[in-house]
């Protein structure tokens, strides 16, 4: 089966909903899990990593969950195909690297995804969209519950599920809430408060690609970085807790800044459409920060009749790989940017630019000279 047509064409993916989505794009939650008597994939032989893959998919793919489904060895895919899926969130950076001996398994609408031989033999995600963390966690527990049936996992009574890497030793749960955050960081001091009160916690805050990554577009990654001596159910919990906080301090920001710096959100919300409706060239990145400054002006309805789907699809379409998908010959950076650019315009054309109310003290309060 070929990849692209299997994947949920970028439009409709972006219309996926679920509870707090205006603040929380999405909520994942990732389980790894080891064979018994096989070496992990980053000291294993290629002929034990080949044998571990064919054992994994055999029993992923019997799963119901998986019916109608997508699986396949990594040495199949090129590179664009997997820097898709990584756009995607569907894999890891890491396992974009990987080829033979390593393998993908997604379902039938994406929502459940494993990873074969990355760094463990085993990580098993589920992506919902909104604030549906326990939702996720329950989803995945079934297909681990289900896996375990058919697959023997290497398990201490002492140290729980035996991981590559201590830092996932024991429940190996990584739960995660992707956050979209424009008004803390425009209130500056605000994110950083956020960040530091969370990392108190034992929470990480990472980047849009997770680990080492930037966060592009006010886009963070919060997720546990324990994974040894608390109950998954716990770490949900906890999780879940600390994202209905930042969510209300992300909504607190929003209204102090419309009631007491109105001119800076609407001056930061109106060049982002200028640039955006008008440019010619435009780099990833900047149209990444561009278009969330043109989310939460949807959000504050400063564009009636948009929504927010619009700029979701524009988040994930104008990445360099999902750019790359619509030209046969090898685009450059400049040519990608020219591109974006192209592309931007052209969907923001029926886009009429923002209406913003009028603030106190601005010429439109003033009374007309007698």
């Amino acid at each position: 089966m070929n990849l692209h047509e299997f994947l949920t064409p970028p439009a409709q993916n972006a219309k996926r909903s679920g509870p707090a989505d205006k603040t929380v794009m999405s909520s994942r939650v990732r389980l790894a899990r080891n064979l018994k008597n096989f070496a992990f994939p980053g000291w294993a032989k290629k002929p034990e990593r080949i044998k571990a893959l064919e054992t994994v998919q055999k029993a992923v793919s019997a799963l119901p969950e998986m019916a109608g489904g997508y699986a396949d060895s990594l040495d199949h895919l090129s590179a664009l195909d997997k820097q898709v899926l990584v756009e995607r969130h569907l894999i890891s950076r890491e396992h974009a690297a990987n080829g033979v001996g390593s393998g993908l398994a997604l379902s039938q609408d994406e929502s459940l995804s494993v990873m074969i031989n990355e760094e463990d033999h085993l990580r098993m995600q589920s992506l919902q969209p909104g604030l549906q963390l326990r939702q996720a966690w329950a989803a995945i527990d079934a297909v681990d519950t289900a896996l375990e049936q058919r697959l023997e996992y290497a398990f201490s009574p002492e140290l729980g599920y035996l991981t590559a890497c201590p830092t996932n030793l024991g429940t190996g749960i990584r739960v995660s809430a992707m956050l979209h955050l424009p008004a803390l960081v425009l209130a500056e001091q605000q994110i950083n408060q956020i960040i530091q009160a969370v990392n108190k916690l034992g929470l990480a805050v990472r980047g849009l690609y997770g680990e080492g990554t930037e966060a592009l577009g006010n886009v963070f990654q919060v997720s546990n970085q324990m994974t040894l001596g608390e109950a998954e159910g716990d770490i949900v919990e906890r999780l879940s807790k600390v994202v209905a906080q930042i969510i209300e301090h992300e909504d607190n920001a929003r209204g102090t800044l419309l009631e007491k710096k109105p001119k800076v959100v609407f001056n930061h919300i109106g060049r982002a459409y200028g640039i955006l409706a008008n440019a010619h060239s435009i780099s990833s990145k900047e149209a990444m920060n561009l278009l969330s400054l043109l989310r939460l002006g949807i959000d504050l309805e400063l564009f009636p009749g948009a929504h927010r789907a619009l700029v979701d699809e524009l988040f994930l379409v104008t990445q360099p790989a999902h750019l790359q998908l619509g030209y046969t010959e090898k685009l450059s950076a400049e040519e990608r940017d020219v591109y974006r650019a192209d592309m931007i315009r052209e969907r923001l054309r029926t886009l009429s630019r923002p209406i913003t109310p009028p603030t106190p003290g601005s010429a439109l309060d003033k009374p007309d000279p007698a």
